[in-house]
């Protein structure tokens, strides 16, 4: 019964799901050959991938809600409502999503990368020279010459001038 009411909907489901799962494994493709062309660590990768996968899981519940005969000025009352909250709630941490924005700025476009030995010019970090430990989601993991492992926020490195000192400094110092 189920299945012949809505066997059209059903198809047109699969012919989705089976576009939204190719266009996602091309970009995670790509998304993996520019990673491993530019060096940068399997985890950053994985990472971003997370992100294009997540957003092709909300492209597809739209999609979705569509194709089961939800009317487009019902669609647009739900996400402008559930948009106006989230920007009430997240206006609190917009720097989190800044942070997480900035990540993948720095994972397409960052011209330094982990066992890289940088100088940040930020009056609020001590001025030395730190090598580049990882680069995470939200913040660097930077390892001061004295030994002290600093965490920089991902989203002012992209605001404060950095000097590359010495290109992979960790294989050179072992």
């Amino acid at each position: 019964m189920f299945f012949e009411t809505y066997k059209s909907e059903l198809i047109d489901t699969a012919f989705v799901v089976g576009i939204l799962f190719f266009i996602g494994l091309i970009i995670n493709l790509l998304i993996k050959k520019i990673g491993n062309k530019n060096g940068i660590n399997s985890p950053r990768i994985k990472l971003i991938c997370k992100y294009v996968t997540v957003s092709l899981i909300l492209i597809g519940i739209l999609i979705e809600v569509y194709v089961f005969g939800v009317k487009f000025e019902e669609i647009a009352i739900i996400f402008s409502s559930v948009f106006a909250i989230l920007g009430i709630a997240l206006f609190a941490v917009w720097s989190v999503l800044s942070n997480v924005t900035s990540g993948i700025i720095l994972f397409f476009s960052y011209p330094y990368k982990v066992g890289d030995k940088i100088k940040i010019h930020d009056s609020d970090l001590p001025q030395q020279e730190a090598i580049i430990e990882d680069i995470g989601a939200f913040q660097l993991h930077l390892r001061l010459e004295n030994g002290d492992l600093v965490t920089y926020p991902n989203n002012l490195i992209l605001q404060k001038p950095v000097t590359l000192v010495e290109k992979d400094a960790i294989q050179e110092a072992s």
